[in-house]
C-alpha cells in the first residue's frame, strides 16, 4: 500500500517506528470498506455521490445505500432539458450515525464498474470556495487511485473530499486533490509528505490555488528566459548577444533556424538575474533594429501562452456569446440566424449536434455588441418556438457553469 510505504520512509528519517497500517472499516454483504476520516460532522444526515456512471439509476442507489440504514430521499441530477445524469448525486439518512456508516463502509465501491467517491453534502459553499484545507498533489504514480490517496492522506486527518484527477478513459492524469476539514491538518500533510516517494515517485504536496491565484502567481513570476521575435533575416546570434549584453550578464543568445539554415525570425536569450532580464524586455520590446520592431517578453511554455490567449479571447467575445437550449429538433443553423437577426449583427450561429448530425436541441449565437446580445435575451428568453420555450443565456465557461450547479 502506498501509504505505508510513506509512513516507513518518515519513520527512517526521524529515527521513530513505523505506524502500523490504517485498519479499514468492517464490511457488509462484501462491501469493501473505507478508511476512518476523523470525526463525524454534527448532525450530518446528507451525503455527496460523485464519479457515477451516467447510467445508474435512483432504483441502484437505493439497493447500494439502502443496506446502511434508511434512508428519506435520493436524487440523481440530471440536465433539465435531456435528463442526462450529471454524474453526481446526493443522498439523505435519517441520522447522522447511518450517514456516517454509508459513508466509510461503501466510499470507492464500484457501480456500473466505476468507483463511486462519498463525501458529507455541505449547504454551505463558503468551506469549499475558500480553499482552506485544500492541498494539490502531483507527480503521482499512474497505479495510485482515489482510494489509494485517501488511505494515504486520512492520517493526517479529517477529509472531506478526495480525488485523482483522469482523463475520458478513466487514466489518471498523474495529480490529485485532498481537502481536510482544518488547514492544520493540511499543513500537516504538506510537511511530512512534500518530497517524499510514494509508489517510488518523489510527489509534489502543496497548497491548492485557485485558478485566479495561480494566474497571478504566474503573471508575477520571476524570469531569467527572455524571448524575441519579428528579427530580420540577417541577425546573428552575436547581435543578440551584444544588443542584449548591455542590460546584463548572459548566458546564451540564439536566433532559431530552420533545416537549411535560414533565420526564422526569432530567437532567445537567458540572462543569468533574472533583474536583468526584466530590464531587458522593459527597454528593447518595441524598439526598431534594421527597420524591423522587436517584439521583447518573458519566454513562455506552451501551457502559459494558450492561458493566455485563452484569457484574451475571453475578454474580447465576454457578453456577445449566447446559449441557446431546448431547441426543437427541426431547427437548423439557418432558421437559428434567422431568428436572432432581428436583434443585431449575427457574427456566428451553430446548433450543436451529436456525430450522426441528429440536433442536440441547443445551440450558439454570437453577435457584434454586448447591447444586441442583451435584447436577444431579452426578447427570447422564455418564448415559445415550436411548440418549446426557448431558454437563452449567456455563454458560460465550463467551471463558471459547474460552480452555478454545484450551487444549485
Amino acid at each position: 500500500m502506498a501509504q505505508i510505504q510513506v509512513q516507513r520512509q518518515q519513520a527512517a528519517a526521524t529515527g521513530a517506528a513505523a505506524p502500523p497500517p490504517p485498519q479499514s472499516m468492517p464490511t457488509q454483504n462484501g462491501m469493501a470498506g473505507g478508511v476512518a476520516t476523523g470525526p463525524i460532522p454534527l448532525g450530518s444526515t446528507s451525503l455527496y455521490v460523485g464519479d457515477l456512471d451516467l447510467n445508474v439509476s435512483e432504483a441502484q442507489l437505493a439497493d447500494l445505500f439502502g443496506q446502511v440504514g434508511q434512508l428519506v430521499s435520493i436524487r440523481v441530477c440530471r440536465d433539465q432539458t435531456t435528463r442526462r445524469s450529471l454524474g453526481y448525486a446526493y443522498i439523505n439518512f435519517t441520522n447522522g450515525q447511518e450517514a456516517a456508516r454509508a459513508l466509510e463502509l461503501l466510499n470507492f465501491t464500484p457501480l456500473n464498474n466505476s468507483p463511486i467517491r462519498i463525501m458529507y453534502s455541505h449547504r454551505d459553499p463558503s468551506l469549499r470556495k475558500s480553499g482552506a484545507g485544500n492541498i494539490y498533489i502531483k507527480n503521482l504514480d499512474k497505479a495510485i487511485d482515489h482510494k489509494a490517496l485517501h488511505d494515504t492522506f486520512s492520517a493526517f486527518g479529517n477529509i472531506l473530499s478526495c480525488k485523482v484527477a483522469t482523463d475520458a478513459s478513466g487514466q489518471s492524469k498523474g495529480y490529485g486533490f485532498v481537502q481536510f476539514d482544518t488547514e492544520e491538518a493540511a499543513k500537516n500533510a504538506i510537511d511530512k509528505l512534500n518530497g517524499m516517494l510514494i509508489n517510488d515517485k518523489q510527489v509534489y504536496v502543496g497548497p491548492f490555488l485557485r485558478k485566479q491565484e495561480r494566474d497571478s502567481s504566474t503573471s508575477n513570476t520571476r524570469f531569467n528566459n527572455v524571448f524575441v521575435k519579428n528579427l530580420s533575416e540577417s541577425t546573428a546570434d552575436e547581435d543578440l548577444k551584444n544588443v542584449f549584453g548591455e542590460y546584463g550578464s548572459i548566458t546564451s543568445a540564439v536566433v532559431m533556424r530552420d533545416g537549411d539554415g535560414k533565420s526564422r525570425c526569432f530567437g532567445f536569450v537567458n540572462f543569468e538575474n533574472a533583474d536583468d532580464a526584466a530590464k531587458a524586455v522593459e527597454a528593447l520590446n518595441g524598439k526598431k533594429f534594421d527597420d524591423k520592431e522587436w517584439f521583447v517578453a518573458k519566454a513562455q511554455k506552451k501551457s502559459e501562452r494558450e492561458q493566455e490567449l485563452k484569457g484574451r479571447f475571453e475578454q474580447k467575445y465576454q457578453g456577445l456569446n449566447l446559449y441557446i437550449k431546448n431547441l426543437d429538433d427541426t431547427i437548423s443553423d439557418e432558421m437559428l440566424k434567422e431568428m436572432f437577426s432581428e436583434f443585431g449583427t449575427v457574427t456566428s450561429c451553430k446548433v450543436v449536434r451529436d456525430p450522426s448530425g441528429v440536433s442536440k436541441g441547443s445551440g450558439f449565437v454570437a453577435f457584434a455588441t454586448p447591447e444586441e446580445a442583451s435584447r436577444a435575451i431579452n426578447e427570447m428568453n422564455g418564448k415559445m418556438i415550436v411548440s418549446k420555450p426557448l431558454y437563452v443565456a449567456h455563454a458560460q465557461r465550463k467551471e463558471e457553469r459547474r460552480a452555478r450547479l454545484q450551487v444549485q
